[in-house]
């Protein structure tokens, strides 16, 4: 499952520095998350750091790109292997 910024996101640029995947860049008017980047932390982190640190919670799971903990830790070995 990717994440998904929602537009109560106040632009506080805490959640773009924590992502370990560089998923999250500033769109137009917010954030927003790259989903085939976004891994939900698995590989690097218990929880998603983004999620931890936002201070309006506004990150939840995107519902077009629902994925397994098992495809996320294969997408995030895929990510690893090409950095």
């Amino acid at each position: 499952m990717a994440l998904i910024i929602t537009d109560d996101c106040i632009n506080c640029d805490v959640c773009e520095p924590v992502c370990p995947n560089d998923a999250i860049y500033q769109g137009l008017e917010i954030y927003e998350i790259y989903p085939n980047l976004c891994t939900e932390c698995v590989g690097h982190f218990d929880r998603p750091q983004c999620v931890e640190v936002c201070p309006v919670d506004c990150i939840p799971i995107d519902p077009n790109n629902i994925e397994s903990n098992a495809k996320l830790l294969l997408k995030y070995k895929k990510l690893q292997e090409k950095s």
